[in-house]
């Protein structure tokens, strides 16, 4: 993200934060109605040409909350509770998933959606990622393999035995010391497959590493493989069912989603090889049509949207007959 925040010391943000609520404070001052002023991303568009403007990196505008807009109301007091929040957490060097500050006042906030999008706002206004605001996530994804790693003065030493499952790292700023002797790394769409692989003892026998973010895959499943990829500079692939969902969770792993579109850069993974299932391996290794599910009309709506999406036609245009 340009100009995202070059240190992540909490008195650099919590400088921001107070500098955010002056200028609020004076424009109340001076009879005028706040406003806030919030970069705009996207990572894809539905314009097949190629000449769109969608990027990894630079905003493609601005959107204005102002009180001027009554809709605007509640989601400037949602931003400014959050904000309070996620001051006093770095003021006492404390953590919080979104969780617990959903928690915090849930008759206000109503939904974790409300908070979920506040945090990506603050995030957007002080030119920070999620970590920098004391804001934790809670890790679901699994790792296996000839993988070791310190984590914040913890050792993980996956090597040992290469096919028992460790929690993925929270945080992988607090990596370090990272080591493997993997030939490359493996993502595969389902938890259940996962523990197939470590049953068969796959990582022993394929010397490899092999991550699972069980589904759709959360924040800090996405910037350990990011992370993995970047330190050890090995060639990734990824196995997904071959269904919208499944496709849909490849594209999250390989290009980020529009939710955090402004972190894009520090998750989506260029590198990433889909390895399968593809709908031409049906008849390749004929199997039975009782062993299939139909596509429903909603899947069929949800392909055809994803297909209209502009990286598919600008960096992956093999990936477009599924």
């Amino acid at each position: 993200m340009v100009g995202r925040s070059s240190s992540s010391n909490p008195s650099d943000v919590l400088r921001q934060i107070k500098g955010f609520v002056l200028l609020l404070i004076q424009d109340i001052s001076r009879n005028r109605a706040p406003s806030v002023a919030l970069d705009r991303f996207r990572i894809y568009c539905s314009d097949p040409s190629g000449n769109c403007i969608c990027n990894y990196d630079l905003p493609i505008g601005k959107e204005i909350i102002s009180l001027e807009k009554e809709s605007h109301a509640y989601r400037l007091d949602v931003l400014l509770r959050v904000l309070q929040i996620i001051q006093q957490l770095l003021q006492e060097k404390r953590h919080a998933s979104k969780r617990d500050i959903y928690y915090m006042h849930p008759s206000v906030f109503l939904e974790q959606a409300v908070v979920d999008r506040a945090i990506n706002d603050i995030c957007i206004l002080l030119k920070c990622s999620r970590h920098h605001l004391n804001v934790v996530p809670v890790g679901k994804g699994l790792v296996m393999g000839w993988l070791r790693f310190v984590e914040a003065g913890r050792k993980s030493c996956c090597i040992r035995s290469p096919d028992t499952a460790y929690p993925v790292p929270v945080n992988s700023e607090d990596i370090k010391d990272i080591a493997s002797v993997a030939k490359y790394v493996l993502v595969v769409e389902k938890e259940t497959v996962f523990q197939r692989l470590a049953n068969d003892q796959f990582c022993e026998r394929n010397h490899c590493i092999v991550i699972t973010g069980r589904g759709y895959p959360d924040v800090p499943t996405r910037r350990f493989l990011r992370h993995l990829v970047e330190q050890l500079h090995l060639p990734v692939y990824c196995l997904v069912d071959s269904d919208p969902y499944g496709f849909d969770i490849l594209t999250t792993y390989r290009f980020g989603s529009m939710q955090m579109a402004y972190d894009a850069m520090l998750m989506h993974v260029p590198e990433l090889r889909w390895l399968g299932v593809f709908p031409s391996d049906f008849e390749k290794y004929n199997l039975p049509d009782h062993c299939l599910l139909h596509l429903t009309s909603e899947d069929k709506k949800k392909v055809e949207a994803m297909l209209s999406r502009c990286y598919l036609h600008k960096e992956a245009p093999k990936w477009s007959p599924i």
